[in-house]
């Protein structure tokens, strides 16, 4: 068993439905887990959410259309797992990730608006990526490089009426995540 660690980093993107990309920076989350051998030469990580830390988009770390998302408004990201494999020859990593996106806005700082978590499920790779709506290449995380994981969901509706049809639901949404991965050798009795 090795620990393993996977650090976002600046330069990701998302996209939901048809509206354009949001610049993303992701700087200082972190997931933290375990890997173990699989076959082929490939090591089966498995990340705890109760121990993964995405930044929220918010003003200060996404901008849509060039500008800055408005004050008050943020999505804070829940993760509910984590994990997949890694081939360190290759440097190839593929990770099924499940979470909950939460709307929150606040307006004049007395009106909260929340809506229903939007649910994600996908699969983010270093290799290319087609859906019906998008295409991307990732890139391989070799030696202590960063990669780039790039992967598509389907987004069902929520179920509140005015989220649905602002954000077009069922709509598919992309995720173009930078980030870093870095193994350690667990402590042996």
């Amino acid at each position: 068993m090795a620990e393993c660690q996977l650090t976002t980093l600046a330069g990701c993107e998302l996209v939901i439905g048809r509206y354009p990309r949001f610049l993303y920076d992701a700087s200082g989350g972190q997931a933290l887990g375990c890997s173990a051998s699989g076959p082929a030469e490939a090591l089966t990580l498995h990340f705890s959410p109760e121990q993964t830390a995405i930044p929220p988009l918010n003003g200060s770390s996404t901008r849509f259309l060039g500008l800055p998302l408005p004050p008050g408004l943020s999505v804070a990201i829940h993760p509910v797992a984590l994990g997949g494999r890694f081939i360190a020859a290759t440097g190839e990593l593929e990770l099924e990730f499940q979470a909950r996106f939460r709307f929150r806005a606040a307006l004049g700082g007395r009106v909260q608006i929340t809506a229903p978590d939007l649910v994600v499920n996908t699969v983010l790779s270093t290799e290319a990526m087609q859906s019906r709506r998008h295409q991307r290449q990732g890139q391989r995380l070799l030696a202590s490089q960063p990669g780039v994981l790039v992967g598509a969901a389907l987004i069902e509706p929520t179920g509140e009426a005015w989220l649905d049809r602002f954000l077009g639901l069922p709509d598919e949404a992309l995720a173009v995540l930078r980030c870093q991965l870095s193994l350690k050798e667990g402590k042996h009795a």
